[in-house]
């Protein structure tokens, strides 16, 4: 007789899980390239850990063939030292900075040394299986040269996968315009300035900068970051944007804490200050070479438009979007090709990229999401017959940006961080969360540090562990961050003399 099976607990398959994921992490960890499939990185400090890499947004294939996983985001997996560091830098006083502490300049964070990777020298002559070979190598090389300058703590989390790269590659080559979109609230940590160098220098192309959310900072902070670009990198074109302006919001934007708070009136409708910014840009570059001025009769016939106060979240498809196959091979540019404006567009995870088309287009083509790498491959949208809009995935250029900072800014999945308490202290550092949150200190103390905000937030939300009811930081935790995220706690950085002169008339000068 057959043996009866033996009966399977809940436990027994928890353990069966964890065990099959202790072994996933285990394994050898696919690089950027084949040569260093197997390769790992000893941290420097005597840490003696091996480095990982670290993937996000894996999901099985539908039908077995098709890589689904391919542009997924890679970045260097933080060692168990470093986390139980910052675990124990959470739990000490958070000592306010001062207001000069909030002015950064680019040049500090994107080293000479650092640059990006770009495409090798390309021919007709080359075989695809040696081209391929051949940036491979290049990539390769590329990050080994980074590990070898630069202490892997200091650097900040960048994207490790060739394919992405690529990816930006054929955008650029594609484009008659790059554009590139920063976070008005980071912009210094968003714009690298080996890319500017190369779009206008090497590549000849105009490139115009995009000062997005603007609605989240005060006006003369919007001011002070274009006159500081426009001092720093004359060649650039700058447009300001905001994909949620005043009259497509409802109800009260800032409540008496400070906390924003930000409702979009039904559904996705055309920002007509910021669309027409770029036309305006655009226009100025192209001259009388091309016909553009279909993109103003768009701009002009959407803001005639009734609107109905209604949620319409569905993606518009068929002719609006057309989605490319995916090819990330050399481009011979050929300008204004066939009568065509082509604009790419750039910028780190969560910049906005998506939400811009959509408000550009005036009803959503793109669909949204706050989480990093929810954009895969590129994909191009006609504005009209004419001018078309070539997206990029997003991607976090090499810097020398803090991780925290990075975590702020959207460029690393808040629901995959190990250690989020660091990051709620170095937003304590700069604003009053416990004012701010009006949240009561969990151990009546008269001294905050992060743990105690996030107890304090967890009590007042009532976040609590399941088995054995504690008040549930790491969700408190998570959740401060994604309303740093969002915007709702709002930090704001500043170009370098701008404490000294805020309130004066000389601001913009």
């Amino acid at each position: 007789m057959p043996q009866r099976k033996k009966p399977f607990s809940g436990k027994a398959k928890k353990e069966q899980l964890k065990a099959k994921k202790q072994s996933k992490q285990n394994a050898p960890q696919e690089g950027y390239g084949a040569r260093n499939r197997n390769r790992t990185v000893k941290p420097s400090g005597g840490d003696n850990e091996p480095r990982q890499i670290q993937k996000f947004h894996y999901c099985p294939s539908k039908d077995g063939r098709s890589d689904r996983n391919r542009y997924a985001l890679q970045f260097y997996r933080e060692s168990n030292a470093e986390i139980k560091v910052r675990k124990e830098e959470a739990c000490k006083t958070i000592d306010v900075v001062p207001e000069e502490a909030l002015e950064i300049d680019s040049k500090e964070y994107f080293p000479k040394e650092l640059g990006f990777p770009k495409r090798p020298h390309w021919s007709y002559d080359i075989s695809t299986e040696a081209l391929e070979a051949r940036e491979i190598n290049y990539f390769n090389d590329y990050v080994n040269n980074i590990i070898e300058k630069f202490d892997l703590k200091n650097l900040g989390f960048f994207e490790l996968n060739l394919e992405t790269w690529r990816q930006l590659w054929r955008v650029l080559e594609m484009s008659d315009i790059v554009l590139h979109i920063v976070d008005i609230r980071f912009p210094a940590h968003m714009f690298p300035p080996s890319l500017y160098e190369y779009v206008t220098e090497t590549l000849k192309k105009d490139f115009i900068l995009v000062l997005n959310k603007i609605d989240l900072a005060p006006a003369p902070l919007v001011v002070a970051w274009k006159k500081y670009f426009e001092k720093n990198y004359p060649n650039l074109h700058i447009a300001m944007f905001t994909t949620l302006p005043g009259y497509n919001l409802v109800g009260t934007q800032v409540n008496r804490a400070g906390l924003q708070v930000r409702k979009r009136r039904g559904k996705f409708r055309l920002a007509a200050e910021g669309s027409q910014q770029l036309f305006e840009v655009c226009k100025s570059i192209v001259g009388d070479n091309l016909d553009i001025s279909s993109w103003q009769n768009k701009i002009k016939e959407e803001m005639n438009l009734e609107y109905e106060d209604e949620e319409d979240e569905k993606v518009e498809i068929g002719e609006t979007v057309e989605m490319k196959s995916v090819d990330t091979s050399f481009f011979e540019h050929e300008k204004y090709k066939n009568g065509v404006l082509t604009i790419g567009c750039l910028g780190q995870p969560n910049v906005g990229k998506s939400s811009l088309i959509n408000a550009i287009m005036g009803r959503k083509v793109v669909s949204v999401s706050r989480t990093p790498g929810h954009t895969k491959h590129f994909q191009t949208i006609f504005l009209t017959p004419n001018v078309r809009l070539c997206d990029c995935p997003g991607l976090v250029f090499p810097s020398v940006t803090p991780k925290v900072l990075q975590v702020l800014m959207g460029s690393f999945p808040i629901a995959q961080l190990r250690e989020p308490f660091t990051t709620v202290k170095f937003l304590g550092e700069r604003l009053d969360l416990p004012n701010m949150l009006r949240i009561q200190h969990p151990e009546d103390d008269d001294t905050w540090c992060a743990m105690d905000i996030c107890d304090g937030w967890a009590k007042k939300r009532g976040f609590l562990t399941a088995k054995a009811a504690r008040l549930d930081s790491y969700r408190a935790a998570n959740d401060l961050l994604r309303m740093a995220l969002d915007g709702k706690i709002c930090l704001c950085l500043r170009p370098p003399g701008y404490t000294n002169k805020k309130g004066k008339t000389d601001i913009t000068s």
